[in-house]
């Protein structure tokens, strides 16, 4: 049986950060379970050199490594859900060091996709994936005053994985604060897709 949804979260505010604050009140909106992996909360372990030793040179990896049993159990709750959700902020232009190592975790060769002569195929099943971006300033055009390298990185590493078409909403200019918070979760839930909201 599938859990409906599963939230990834990676900012260090944790319950109290915007984006948290939107996912949750999506998921709760969309009903049934939800599986929350809050990485601010829980860190990851870093990786270690026998997993990276494995993945690079195809090396079994012992059935005991503690690394691959997490990444295993990260890939699985994947695999348990028929809905994604990322809230994470955007820090230095891209995503923070908690989200990539997730992506380092379940984002693995012969496990998630399969390597082709075209480049990568996703070996997940595709379903309806939300990403909320948070950020103190703006990136996109008409405000932007920095770049997002976030974007097109988290399209490209869900496309691996075999999600297909995931839907970007954003919550920019937080450090300004240019409207309450709950003005900015309503402008962001506007924004939605019917799939959503």
């Amino acid at each position: 049986m599938t859990i409906p949804t599963l939230l990834v979260t990676a900012s260090p505010h944790r319950e109290e950060a915007l984006g948290n604050r939107l996912a949750r009140k999506i998921a709760a909106r969309k009903g049934g379970d939800l599986l929350v992996r809050d990485l601010a909360a829980e860190p990851l372990a870093p990786l270690t050199v026998d997993y990276a030793r494995a993945l690079t040179l195809r090396d079994p990896l012992p059935r005991s490594s503690a690394t691959l049993e997490l990444s295993e159990r990260l890939i699985q709750e994947l695999e348990s859900t028929d809905r994604l959700i990322v809230a994470t902020p955007m820090h230095n232009f891209g995503m923070p060091a908690a989200l990539k190592l997730w992506v380092d975790y379940v984002l693995r060769i012969h496990r998630t996709f399969a390597p082709i002569p075209q480049g990568k195929v996703g070996l997940l099943a595709d379903r309806p994936t939300l990403v909320i971006v948070s950020s103190g300033g703006f990136h996109r055009a008409g405000e932007s005053k920095q770049p997002n390298f976030l974007t097109p990185h988290l399209e490209a590493v869900l496309s691996t994985l075999g999600i297909r078409a995931p839907e970007f909403v954003y919550l920019e200019g937080l450090v300004g604060r240019r409207a309450t918070p709950e003005a900015m979760i309503a402008e962001a839930v506007a924004a939605l897709g019917d799939a959503w909201y």
